[in-house]
């Protein structure tokens, strides 16, 4: 037996112990392994973020909260506004007047929605339901701040359509409507409902 070779082997193991000791991989030692203990950890905190990320749904913007609001907006003003403007001119009673209002206000806002769907190749029945769906809530929100400001203003549906009383008062209403309702599309859009199932028709 070679005894230079035999005297190197006790050596060649204290290095590899020194090297173990301090981090490094000794010999036939993949990274990773024993020798690298943080490597496991890293691995296991970038699978864990992954998955978090995976998990976590993104929140919905306000703009796009706002698009919808608008949207719904410029159906419900102008039957709103038609409803207001009819009841006021033929001088019907203020509750006569408000659900006249109402009705043209969801008859002219899915009205508005059916339109942009059918638009997209959707049969008639089928983009009704599709409007039902995405604009019921956000009229009757819209519908019961706006109705309740002009009800509540003294004067305003007693005013005549000459009168700045009444169109400050329709006016400030559909904007606090406007206000009221984009937080409750929001919210909406980002559970799937409201106009979140519009959203795949354009």
């Amino acid at each position: 037996m070679d005894h230079a070779a035999h005297a190197h082997r006790p050596e060649k193991r204290r290095a590899d112990q020194e090297h173990e000791r301090h981090g490094h991989p000794g010999h036939g030692q993949q990274p990773g392994s024993a020798a690298h203990p943080h490597a496991g950890h890293a691995s296991h905190g970038q699978a864990s973020h992954g998955q978090a990320d995976h998990g976590h749904a993104p929140g919905t913007s306000w703009r796009t909260a706002v698009q919808a609001t608008l949207h719904c907006l410029t159906g419900c003003a102008v039957g709103e506004i038609l409803g207001m403007v009819v009841g006021t001119a033929a001088g019907l009673h203020n509750a006569a007047t408000v659900v006249l209002s109402v009705t043209l206000a969801f008859v002219f806002g899915y009205a508005f929605t059916m339109r942009g769907v059918v638009r997209a190749g959707v049969p008639v029945r089928q983009a009704l339901r599709i409007a039902l769906a995405a604009d019921t809530v956000s009229i009757a929100v819209m519908e019961l701040i706006d109705n309740t400001v002009m009800v509540g203003v003294p004067g305003a549906m007693e005013a005549g359509l000459t009168d700045p009383l009444f169109w400050t008062s329709l006016a400030g209403s559909l904007a606090l409507a406007f206000v009221l309702t984009t937080p409750v599309n929001r919210w909406m859009i980002g559970r799937g409902k409201g106009h979140a199932v519009v959203h795949a028709h354009h």
